[in-house]
């Protein structure tokens, strides 16, 4: 106002309006100006609300994965327990079978042991001589032929067993069979085709060192060295 010349009524009206216009233009700068920044933080608020909705959805999804996780990771710890339970289960009964498996094998021989002991006394001469089963003596050899009975012990395991029962039946012996099995003493039935030098062919063959307690027509006794241990009786 102190820039504007004074008439005599006042401010010279020119002055004024060119004073007016300015302002009024100015005005319109600044609003034009306000305007255009009001639409650039319109954008940037638009653009930072889809930021903060897409940070949200994301954080969202992390929940969900981490809780999917985490109830994989459980599934998998009970699947691998019950894997360990079952493994366990399954050792158990395999042992349980074995077990079962050697008590069946060993009751029945015990039931051959018994019946076995109770008709011995009676069928053990009778036997031999039905067959004809004999020894030659000749000097230190003795050829056997016919139904034999061969008793050996004490054995120190059902390997032992089996073993010696297979030399006998590489000896030419057939219809070979255990008809008692005690206290680590068996006694085998065999048939012998044609005479075999059968004590000198056993001490060839057999991986057992015995001696010889009895020997009679059809009947043989052998005994193995109770001081070794079943390691150096199969030497």
């Amino acid at each position: 106002m102190g820039s504007f010349k004074r008439s005599l009524l006042g401010y010279r009206r020119s002055d004024v309006d060119v004073a007016m216009s300015a302002r009024d233009s100015r005005i319109r700068d600044l609003e034009s100006e306000l305007g255009r920044h009001r639409a650039e933080h319109a954008g940037f608020e638009s653009e930072v609300s889809s930021l903060s909705n897409m940070v949200i959805e994301r954080e969202r999804e992390i929940r969900v994965l981490a809780e999917r996780l985490r109830e994989a990771n459980e599934c998998h710890e009970r699947s691998i327990a019950s894997l360990e339970v079952t493994s366990a289960r399954l050792e158990e009964l395999e042992a349980q079978a074995r077990g079962q498996a050697t008590r069946i094998r060993m009751k029945a021989l015990r039931e051959a042991v018994e019946v076995s002991k109770r008709v011995k006394a009676l069928t053990d001469l009778d036997v031999a001589e039905d067959a004809g089963g004999h020894a030659e003596e000749n000097g230190n050899s003795a050829l056997y032929e016919g139904q034999i009975k061969l008793e050996i012990g004490p054995l120190g395991d059902f390997s032992q067993l089996v073993g010696f029962e297979d030399t006998v039946g590489q000896l030419g012996a057939s219809e070979v069979s255990v008809e008692r099995f005690s206290e680590g003493r068996a006694t085998f039935s065999m048939r012998l085709d044609e005479p075999v030098d059968l004590l000198r062919e056993l001490e060839e063959h057999s991986l057992l060192d015995f001696k010889v307690r009895h020997n009679a027509p059809g009947n043989l006794v052998l005994d193995l060295d109770e001081d070794d241990g079943p390691e150096q009786r199969a030497a």
